[in-house]
């Protein structure tokens, strides 16, 4: 077999019905259109249905894939509900559910008002849990699925303000992992992607701010943040039937965030050598 017949045995995407929330974002789109890329059946669900409607345009336009959007406010569980059972009437069957859905507000601990907390918590976690669950009692009647949720850098190490956002990511891994112990005997896995500090039109004011900025890239390995499509590639990976086995896992995508970030000035003979310089 050829390099690309391998490829697409391992990682196609084809015949698979993708569910993703959050897509209109910054990471959100660029997931959906690399998933696009090899082969899925993308069902895009975002509060704001224009930017789902121009993300759904670009996808038919550049890979000629199947695509749907669904406007969605994940904090009504009526309309979770309505929404996934419009998916399974549209395809017959949702084979993958990616949580991407997610806000921050930051804030000192002491500083946070319960309104904040309601609102970060019913989006983040909240109206995950209920999506998870009504998508899985779809998959159960088909005996397979696949669930990836998003978790957080912050759902391990902290920045000041970032209180409850870490809470709900935190909660997002618990519930990942409870999927995947409660659904696997129907052959449901779930997992989870923990991106670190990723730069997007949401995350701009905190890269070029005076001192923000220069404090995250101290403390990742990289030395930069991460691009939205760096994440692409483990994404089709755990979309994909090449990573079957895997089921109640977080992998961080950070680079070098969480190993240690930058390390402290050390002695190393190799500095010395011209080849390195």
């Amino acid at each position: 077999m050829s390099v690309e017949s391998n490829l697409k045995e391992l990682f196609s995407l084809e015949n698979k019905v993708i569910m993703i929330t959050g897509a209109a974002g910054g990471i959100g789109s660029e997931i959906s259109k690399t998933l696009s890329s090899v082969g899925a059946t993308m069902c895009l669900c975002d509060m704001n249905y224009e930017a789902l409607l121009t993300l759904e345009n670009e996808i038919k336009d550049k890979y000629s894939a199947k695509v749907k959007s669904y406007k969605l406010d994940i904090t009504h569980l009526d309309e979770i509900k309505n929404v996934t059972s419009q998916i399974v009437n549209d395809f017959q069957k949702i084979d993958v559910l990616i949580n991407l859905v997610g806000i921050n507000v930051r804030e000192g601990l002491l500083d946070v008002k319960e309104s904040t907390y309601d609102r970060i918590m019913n989006i983040n976690l909240k109206g995950v849990y209920f999506t998870c669950q009504e998508v899985a009692k779809y998959m159960i009647t088909k005996k397979t699925g696949n669930i990836i949720n998003i978790g957080s850098y912050n759902a391990t190490s902290m920045l000041g303000g970032c209180s409850v956002y870490g809470a709900s990511k935190g909660g997002i891994l618990a519930i990942t992992r409870s999927l995947a112990i409660e659904l696997a005997e129907w052959g449901i896995r779930a997992n989870a992607i923990s991106p670190g500090h990723v730069a997007t039109p949401l995350t701009k004011t905190t890269w070029e701010h005076p001192t923000r900025g220069n404090y995250l890239t101290n403390r990742i390995a990289a030395r930069r943040p991460c691009k939205p499509e760096e994440l692409c590639g483990l994404v089709v990976a755990m979309a994909s039937d090449s990573t079957s086995y895997l089921s109640g896992e977080n992998i961080n995508i950070d680079g070098g965030c969480l190993a240690g970030g930058s390390p402290w000035d050390f002695d190393s003979e190799y500095r010395n050598y011209d080849f390195f310089k």
